[in-house]
C-alpha cells in the first residue's frame, strides 16, 4: 500500500484518499469521492454547446436573468438595448427541446401603451415560491456620458424610464402579476428573496437604493442608498454597485458589499443597514482598486450565495476570480482557490471582462459550484491582447469561455475546457448560468446568426459525463 495519502477535512470528519482504494471515516461520502477522483482538469478540451433559436431578433447581452425551476424547465429573459423594444421572457423544456415565448416585459408591467422607455432587461435570477417565479425588470437603453452608461435619454416623443418592476410568474397558469415599482424610478439591478418569510430584497441602479418588499402585505420599504451616490456619482463620489445579495434563509439576514470593501448586513425586521466590523473584502489577492473609478467591481464580490450546510457565504471576486467563503459568525473571509481557467492562471493576468463573471452557481447536487469564466486566446502562438482599461462593464478583448467546477466537500477544482458552438464560434458576453437536474449547464451568449449578432440560449452537456 502506498504512503501517498491526502487528508481532507470536511463535514467534521477526515476523508482519507488512498491511490489503491477509498476509506471514509465518520461520514458516508464515498460516492462523492469516487465521482470526483475519476476526473481531472482537461483545459485543452473542447466542449460543444447546443444553441437554441428563441426567435428574438433584437436580443442583446444578458446578465443573470435565468434559473432552473422545479417543473424541470429553464426560464430565461433575453434583453434589448432599444428604447422602444422590451426584453422577452422564455422557457426551455429539456424533455422536449422546445422553447416557449412567455411574454414581453413592458406588457408584464402594464406599460405597453405608455410610450415610455422599455423594460429592456431582467438583471436578476428567478426565485421560486409556491409555484411562482419572482423576478424584476431593469432598463436596457443607455446613453454614454463621459464613457459611462447612464439612463437613456428618451426620443421620438417617448417619456423617461418609469422604474423597474417586481413581477411574479405563475408556472401553472402562465399568468404574470405586477407587484409594484422600485423606489425613485430606478431600474432593479440586484434581487434576492427570503422565500420562507415572503420578503424580496433589491438594489436599484444607478444610485443603489436598497428596498424590501413584503409579498403578503404588498408593502414596499425604501431603505435608502447603501453606497453613497452609487453610479450617479461623479469623480470621488462614484461607487460601483454590488451585483449580488446573499441571504441566510435560517434567520433572514441579508449581506452585500460596497466598492470600498465593507461588508454590509440587514437583519430581519430592521430598517438600518449595518457595517460588519472586523472583516472586509480588501485582500491583496483580490488586487488594488481606486474605488471612485468606473470600469471594475472594485472590492465588491461579483456573485455570492449562502451555503446552508456550512452556514457561510461562498462568493467570487469578479476581477481576480478568487473563490472565497465568508463566515459572518466569526466574522472571517477565507480565500480558497483562484477559479479562473488554467490558461488564465498560466498567464498570471486577469481575464477580459472588466467586471468579472456572473455565471457562478451551486449545482443541483448541493456541493458542486459551476463557473463560466474567460480564457486567453492565442493566434500564431501570441496572446491576443485587449484594451488596457474601460469605464464600463464590457469585455476588453476576445476570449474563450471555460467551464470550471469546484467541489465544496473535497476542494477539487476542475477546468473542463473551452466551450464552442458547433460551427466553431465562441460564446461571447456570457454572464448567466443555470444547471438542470441532469447536470446540463445552460447560459446565454452572443451568436452570429446569418450575419446578425444576437444573444441566445445555449447548453453544455454535463461535464462529469464527458470522457476525460
Amino acid at each position: 500500500m502506498t504512503n501517498n495519502i491526502m487528508y481532507i477535512q470536511t463535514c467534521r470528519c477526515i476523508i482519507i484518499t488512498v491511490i489503491t482504494g477509498f476509506f471514509i471515516a465518520g461520514c458516508s461520502q464515498s460516492s462523492i469521492q469516487k465521482k470526483q477522483v475519476q476526473h481531472v482538469s482537461t483545459p485543452d478540451a473542447r466542449l460543444t454547446a447546443t444553441v437554441y433559436n428563441s426567435g428574438f431578433e433584437h436580443s442583446h447581452d444578458t446578465y443573470n436573468g435565468m434559473s432552473a425551476a422545479s417543473d424541470g424547465k429553464i426560464y430565461y429573459v433575453l434583453c434589448s438595448e432599444l428604447m422602444d423594444v422590451a426584453g422577452q421572457m422564455y422557457s426551455f423544456d429539456p424533455s422536449t427541446g422546445n422553447v416557449e415565448h412567455l411574454g414581453d416585459l413592458t406588457e408584464f408591467c402594464g406599460e405597453k401603451d405608455m410610450k415610455v422607455v422599455a423594460q429592456g432587461k431582467s438583471h436578476v435570477n428567478f426565485r421560486e415560491m409556491n409555484g411562482r417565479l419572482y423576478f424584476a425588470t431593469h432598463l436596457g437603453y443607455y446613453s454614454l456620458i463621459d464613457g459611462m452608461e447612464k439612463p437613456g435619454l428618451p426620443e421620438k416623443g417617448y417619456g423617461p424610464y418609469r422604474g423597474g418592476h417586481l413581477l411574479a410568474y405563475d408556472m401553472r397558469t402562465n399568468k404574470t402579476e405586477d407587484l409594484g415599482i422600485a423606489p425613485h424610478g430606478e431600474g432593479i439591478l440586484t434581487m434576492n428573496m427570503d422565500t420562507g418569510r415572503g420578503l424580496i430584497y433589491g438594489l436599484t441602479w444607478p444610485t443603489g437604493y436598497l428596498f424590501r418588499y413584503d409579498i403578503e402585505k404588498k408593502e414596499m420599504n425604501d431603505l435608502g442608498p447603501v453606497t453613497g451616490k452609487g453610479e450617479t456619482g461623479v469623480g470621488k463620489d462614484f461607487r460601483v454597485i454590488c451585483r449580488s445579495i446573499a441571504l441566510n434563509p435560517e434567520d433572514g439576514t441579508i449581506y452585500l458589499t460596497v466598492a470600498d470593501g465593507l461588508i454590509k448586513r440587514l437583519r430581519p425586521g430592521a430598517d438600518v443597514v449595518e457595517t460588519i466590523e472586523g472583516e472586509d473584502m480588501k485582500k491583496d489577492y483580490f488586487g488594488a482598486y481606486e474605488v471612485s473609478t468606473a470600469g471594475s467591481m472594485a472590492y465588491n464580490w461579483r456573485q455570492a450565495f449562502w451555503y446552508e450546510p456550512g452556514n457561510k457565504i461562498y462568493g467570487v471576486h469578479g476581477n481576480s476570480g478568487y473563490l472565497f467563503t465568508f463566515d459572518p459568525s466569526v466574522p472571517r473571509i477565507e480565500v480558497l482557490e483562484r477559479l479562473t481557467s488554467i490558461p488564465s492562471k498560466r498567464t498570471g493576468m486577469n481575464d477580459q471582462f472588466s467586471y468579472g463573471y456572473l455565471g457562478f452557481t451551486l449545482g443541483p447536487d448541493g456541493h458542486t459550484i459551476y463557473y463560466l469564466t474567460g480564457a486567453p486566446v492565442y493566434i500564431d502562438g501570441k496572446r491576443v491582447m485587449g484594451a488596457s482599461s474601460t469605464a464600463k462593464g464590457e469585455a476588453k478583448g476576445v476570449e474563450d469561455l471555460h467551464l470550471i467546477t469546484y467541489d465544496i466537500i473535497t476542494g477539487l477544482y476542475l477546468d473542463h475546457g473551452a466551450v464552442f458552438y458547433p460551427d466553431g464560434q465562441r460564446p461571447l458576453y456570457v454572464n448567466s448560468i443555470a444547471v438542470g437536474s441532469d447536470g446540463t449547464v445552460y447560459s446565454m451568449g452572443r451568436v452570429n446568426r446569418d450575419g446578425r449578432i444576437v444573444t441566445d440560449l445555449f447548453s453544455i452537456p454535463d461535464p462529469f459525463k464527458q470522457t476525460p
